[in-house]
């Protein structure tokens, strides 16, 4: 293993990370609907949970509703079952084969809630980018042990990984300043 190597060990496991954080931000509710809120959510498919996803068509109807189309008509009811059992807060209603998913508005405070949640997602995200750092630097020292590096070229390493560490946690600072904004908005 050389310093390029934990180098670019270190960004790729920062920019995964990043995605995480990125994946959590967007289960968070806001004030519009949008087919992501279901990304997560599971259904019973003949025994096995699947993604909704993989059941159904998952489209917007209008600004505050989201239009949920199984592929199969007997899936209707376990799909509704599964959106409603999500622990989302929502209450899906069928009509034919489409399940119809208002979103209600948020109240004031229960957008503060989702402003926390974020701040608790990216704080998150910081203490992993932080342990991986960690990780990085406990890696450059082994080399200086084993004598494949310098003192001057653990050093300077070091000193990239910190620059590394400060870009991505700036990312992450962007990333939650985005979504607040986007949850406060009414």
């Amino acid at each position: 293993m050389t310093i390029a190597d934990v180098k670019k060990s270190t960004e790729q496991r920062m920019l995964k990370s990043i995605d995480t954080l990125k994946t959590n931000l967007g289960k968070v509710r806001t004030g519009r609907a949008h087919p992501g809120i279901l990304d997560h959510v599971q259904v019973d498919y003949y025994g096995n949970p699947t993604q909704l996803s993989q059941v159904a068509n998952v489209t917007l109807i209008d600004a505050r509703t989201i239009g949920v189309q199984p592929y199969e008509k007997k899936m209707v009811a376990t799909v509704e079952k599964a959106i409603r059992e999500a622990d989302l807060g929502l209450n899906p209603s069928t009509q034919g084969d489409i399940i119809r998913v208002p979103t209600p508005p948020l109240t004031e405070e229960r957008r503060k809630e989702m402003v926390k949640l974020v701040k608790t997602e990216a704080e998150d995200a910081k203490i992993a980018v932080r342990n991986i750092r960690r990780d990085a630097n406990e890696g450059l020292k082994k080399l200086l042990k084993d004598k494949a590096c310098s003192e001057d070229d653990e050093r300077r390493a070091q000193e990239d990984i910190q620059k590394l560490t400060d870009k991505f946690v700036a990312e992450i600072d962007k990333l939650v300043v985005d979504k607040e904004k986007e949850v406060l908005t009414v």
